[in-house]
């Protein structure tokens, strides 16, 4: 892009290029000059909007957890219709065959950015951690309404939930998991603690 050329949204523009390289070529191909070569811009634009290519990782890992407030949202929303068994399995599609592998992947392979995002998240894996508060909420909403029994353990139930999911989706390079092998981790987790879990 030439110089003096103003970019909009500048930031939305580098994240999304990050994420093409990153779900493209993985954690290790992502570097500043790829993702400025993959967003059409100067190398120097990334600098101009971030300290260092840690603080642009930092932010982009943020961003993307900021979207999993909207699909927690949704999911909470989702207390007492359809199944139960159904409103998790769609959860954790949307969640897992979006960038999240890649994003785990991402912090997982990088010291320097893990460092960074425990400065504000210091507690767990970035992403499967605002994840599984999505479900405990959400499971948390159903034993309320009943559809889950009263002495359910919530807490352990959705990291379970995440990790079984996780499994599923981790192979970069694999066909993603049906709907069904999704559904069958599900309904195995949640098996003692659903009122009814294939209703």
């Amino acid at each position: 892009m030439p110089t003096g050329v103003a970019i909009r949204d500048v930031r939305g523009q580098l994240f999304d290029a990050a994420e093409c390289v990153l779900l493209r070529d993985g954690p290790s191909a992502l570097t500043s000059r790829a993702v400025t070569t993959e967003a059409g811009c100067a190398k120097g634009v990334l600098h101009r909007h971030f300290a260092d290519f840690d603080a642009f990782l930092a932010e982009l890992v943020l961003d993307r957890i900021a979207r999993i407030d909207d699909q927690a949202a949704a999911l909470r929303k989702s207390a007492g219709t359809g199944t139960v068994a159904h409103n998790l399995t769609q959860a954790l599609l949307d969640l897992f065959e979006s960038v999240a592998v890649a994003i785990v992947s991402l912090v997982t392979s990088r010291d320097s950015l893990r460092a960074q995002l425990r400065e504000v998240r210091p507690v767990g894996v970035p992403l499967l951690t605002d994840a599984a508060a999505a479900i405990t909420s959400y499971l948390t909403a159903e034993r309320e309404l009943g559809r889950i029994t009263a002495d359910a353990d919530v807490d352990t139930l959705a990291p379970a939930l995440i990790g079984a999911a996780h499994m599923l989706f981790a192979d970069r390079q694999g066909i993603p998991p049906e709907a069904g092998d999704v559904r069958k981790v599900v309904t195995a987790v949640i098996a003692d603690a659903a009122q009814d879990p294939l209703r």
